[in-house]
């Protein structure tokens, strides 16, 4: 979300709104134990101000500059489900 954010404010994006919803799928091991082996994110942002189909492309970027999705060991997606555009 942070890499999200800096890039929409560089590019004259305003976003007044950011809400995520995160879905894994757990692989689990015969031990009782287990992984996830994916995490697909699915935000859906309100914009005040800036170009609706940019910010939709910015997503794709942030993802590639995002440390943790870089951290982990998972296939992490993303698939915005929604873009709004706020007015004044």
């Amino acid at each position: 979300m942070l890499w999200y954010l800096h890039l929409c404010s560089v590019n004259g994006i305003v976003v007044v709104d950011y809400r995520d919803e995160a879905v894994g799928t757990l692989e689990p091991s015969a031990d009782g134990s287990g992984r996830f082996v994916t995490v697909t994110l699915h935000p859906a942002v309100g914009i005040r101000r800036g170009d609706s189909e940019k910010a939709l492309e910015l997503h794709e970027r942030a993802h590639e500059l995002c440390f943790i999705a870089r951290s982990v060991n998972v296939l992490i997606e993303v698939k915005p489900r929604e873009l709004t555009v706020i007015g004044d």
